[in-house]
């Protein structure tokens, strides 16, 4: 590619939407408290895996209780979320994770979870638990074409995909995801964030994601005079 035409191409890259446009958005419609399930006991998670395994893709994400001392690397994850078109499942992984069951899950090239940043998710999990992310979509990628200048995360994402803010607060990015009993907002945010995941997915819709219509207050298109337009994205099945 010549100067002139590389030069072109670059100008024709489209900014993220600033934080003040962001607020300006209605609020993500997530899950609610009584669609989150924290698996606990052996048929919670029997029954967890019958219903992930009806799906073909699922939100996923994991959560780490961060480290405040220089030098020292965090030990995560503490958290794994798997989300569903209707409800979430949150694992605790303290002293005794259920091995067998996120094995079957996220080692499964069947099952295909979808995310943002699953690059260190990788990492974690293989040095933590001895488990390889098998089948999987970074939307991080996936959304490299629509053209954005910069890489599109969670946020940005459903932003421009559905026309909806994302609420991550940072006290409870921050907060202690190795508790043996996670509180209320931090179920909400881990769950959400699987979720809000798959929503973007299933929205872009091709090629792999179901066609279907896109959520509610979605917003995929970009007039000139600066609304959103999406062109179909190509979603690459990482197995």
């Amino acid at each position: 590619m010549s100067d002139v035409r590389r030069a072109v191409a670059k100008s024709d890259l489209l900014e993220r939407p600033t934080r003040e446009q962001i607020a300006l958005l209605p609020p993500f419609v997530g899950l609610s408290l009584n669609q989150i399930v924290v698996l606990r006991s052996p048929a919670q998670l029997e029954d967890a895996y019958r219903a992930i395994e009806k799906e073909k893709f699922i939100g996923f994400d994991t959560e780490t209780k961060p480290t405040f001392t220089k030098g020292v690397e965090a030990s995560g994850p503490h958290v794994i979320q798997f989300a569903l078109r209707n409800q979430a499942f949150v694992v605790q992984l303290g002293s005794g994770p259920p091995l067998p069951f996120l094995k079957s899950v996220v080692e499964s090239q069947e099952i295909v979870k979808v995310g943002f940043g699953l690059k260190s998710d990788r990492g974690s999990l293989l040095r933590s638990l001895g488990v390889t992310v098998g089948a999987a979509v970074e939307l991080t990628e996936t959304l490299r074409t629509l053209r954005y200048k910069h890489a599109l995360g969670a946020k940005a994402a459903v932003a421009i995909v559905l026309g909806q803010r994302l609420q991550k607060s940072k006290s409870v990015t921050t907060s202690n995801w190795a508790s043996p009993t996670l509180k209320p907002n931090q179920l909400l945010y881990a769950a959400n964030d699987a979720y809000a995941a798959l929503c973007v997915f299933r929205a872009l819709g091709a090629p792999y994601a179901p066609a279907e219509s896109p959520p509610p207050n979605s917003s995929i298109e970009r007039t000139s005079s600066g609304e959103l337009r999406l062109p179909p994205a190509a979603a690459h099945v990482e197995r």
